[in-house]
């Protein structure tokens, strides 16, 4: 399975644990990597604070932290995984509600830009952050897109021939 998912400090309302694997399935298939194996971890502002002091030395909740497994002295026994994106969702509520957008959107948009730091892409500079956001809008949209109908077997049509006679 190439997307792993935990949820912790949940459920969160507005946050569908369907939608968030298939948004980012959808992305894995997007950045052409669609065997990548990736976990998210969604979570409350005091989890993702403690990860951010550790870490990035920054005693405050943030948005998204990304853990990328394919760079460093160990990049080449990742194999296929790419690492861990983890979400706050309190801080993406609050976010969302600022920009006047669903929480879901507002998730979808930290996944992306989270998968992107795994696949090495930075914003340290202007260009980069303009190309970065764009690849996220991208990312988003592929995302967003409504899920395509499921296909019916031969099975299914059978059935529902047999009830309109």
């Amino acid at each position: 399975m190439p997307v792993r998912l935990l949820v912790e400090e949940g459920p969160h309302p507005g946050v569908a644990r369907a939608l968030v694997l298939r948004r980012a399935r959808v992305m894995l298939e997007a950045v052409q990597c669609p065997e990548a194996e990736w976990s998210i971890v969604l979570t409350g502002d005091a989890q993702i604070q403690k990860l951010n002091r550790i870490y990035r030395h920054k005693d405050r909740p943030t948005d998204v932290l990304a853990f990328a497994q394919q760079e460093g002295e160990l990049a080449e026994q990742a194999g296929a995984v790419l690492g861990d994106v983890i979400v706050s969702v309190p801080t993406a509520r609050r976010q969302a509600e600022e920009s006047r957008r669903s929480v879901a959107d507002e998730v979808t948009t930290l996944l992306a830009h989270g998968l992107l730091h795994l696949l090495g892409w930075d914003h340290d500079t202007d260009a980069r952050d303009r190309r970065m956001k764009r690849e996220t809008a991208r990312l988003c949209a592929a995302a967003s897109a409504p899920a395509p109908p499921k296909k019916r077997t031969a099975r299914a049509r059978r059935k529902t021939t047999r009830t309109r006679r």
